[in-house]
């Protein structure tokens, strides 16, 4: 590969995706690195002669994060990387290192243009990448053929219903700062709706799916926005009334749970127990938030004890980011001996694998 490839575009339209499937389908091993303005040119160095000796591929996302400093000095590293491919060289020097070169090594850099505490790469720089322009994908088509491939049979019609509900969820909904209408938010209830059409096939379609959007979407809606949400789905979705669906085993151990650890089963609070068991299922990763006082910690312990009950393991650590610095969180190169220093979320994580 005589040149990298510069794929840009908004956030969720699938530059990182595209790189990552296209060396699966050529067979190459692609290491993805998120890029950060604490990164060094001694560093982005090493990951150059990695790359170029084992003829990996390397996708580097959010490359315009980097500050100007780096990015100059990386313009410099990787055009002896590129030369070195275009003289045919079997081995080439950078960083006054000699090291073995495979000419089908690649680079990628992604980037999300007009972004804040964004640098603009040099123009040396620049030269050196394919520039690609990535657009918003049409997100009904992909809805219709997840849903199609999940066994719906009026998916076009679904599909439309789908994301014209986002859409105006988007537009109309106050302006929240975990609120997610993209790609991977419709994708997650997709997958959702599938396991309700395979559990329960004789239920209609429409009803399936207003029960997905409405159930794993209501936990994240602030209480003012409730009203316009339910509107909404009404709207899209006339007539149909479906329960919500309940496991009544599960929410008997969660309030023998809340009542072993002296809170009040209230329907609210176990409502909100289960809501955060459900989106742990589909989630790896899930944010509470609330004011101070509204049960933020007593709903995750609280489904700790229940999981307790059931038998299944549950390990939880309790941090408070607020007391150490951004290194001691998540580590840090020491800058003398290169070497990595694992912070506390790093270590914990590590122990709790």
């Amino acid at each position: 590969m005589q040149m990298g490839c510069a794929p840009a575009g908004p956030a969720g339209t699938g530059k990182t995706e595209t790189t990552k499937d296209l060396a699966s389908a050529l067979g190459k091993a692609v290491y993805v690195f998120n890029c950060s303005d604490n990164m060094d040119y001694l560093g982005m160095g090493g990951i150059f002669k990695g790359l170029a000796a084992s003829g990996s591929w390397g996708c580097f996302d959010e490359f315009n994060r980097l500050v100007p400093e780096v990015l100059s000095v990386c313009s410099v590293q990787f055009k002896s990387v590129t030369d070195a491919i275009k003289a045919g060289k079997s081995r080439f020097v950078i960083q006054d290192d000699e090291i073995n070169l495979d000419p089908t090594c690649g680079v990628f850099i992604t980037m999300n243009p007009g972004y804040l505490s964004r640098s603009e790469l040099p123009e040396g720089l620049k030269a050196l990448f394919r520039p690609i322009t990535v657009v918003v994908p049409d997100l009904e088509l992909i809805c219709e053929n997840m849903l199609m491939a999940e066994g719906f049979i009026g998916a076009k019609v679904l599909a439309k219903k789908f994301t014209t509900l986002y859409a105006l969820c988007r537009d109309l909904l106050s302006k929240q700062a975990h609120y997610d209408w993209g790609l991977r938010a419709i994708k997650s209830v997709l997958v959702v709706a599938g396991g309700f059409k395979r559990a329960e096939p004789e239920l209609d379609e429409k009803a399936l799916l207003m029960r997905a959007l409405r159930d794993f979407n209501i936990p994240k809606i602030v209480a003012e926005d409730m009203p316009i949400f339910m509107g909404l789905i009404g709207d899209l979705f006339p007539n149909i009334e479906v329960k919500r669906k309940v496991d009544y085993q599960f929410e008997e151990i969660v309030k023998k749970g809340v009542e072993q650890l002296n809170y009040w089963p209230s329907p609210e609070f176990i409502l909100k127990i289960v809501q955060l068991q459900e989106l742990l299922d589909i989630r790896h990763c899930v944010f509470v938030m609330g004011p101070p006082g509204a049960g933020k910690s007593s709903t995750w312990k609280s489904l700790a004890k229940a999981n307790e009950l059931k038998d299944m393991k549950t390990t939880y650590v309790d941090i408070n980011p607020k007391s150490i610095s951004t290194n001691e969180l998540y580590g840090y190169v020491m800058m003398a001996t290169r070497e990595w220093k694992d912070g506390l979320l790093s270590k914990t994580l590590r122990s709790l694998g």
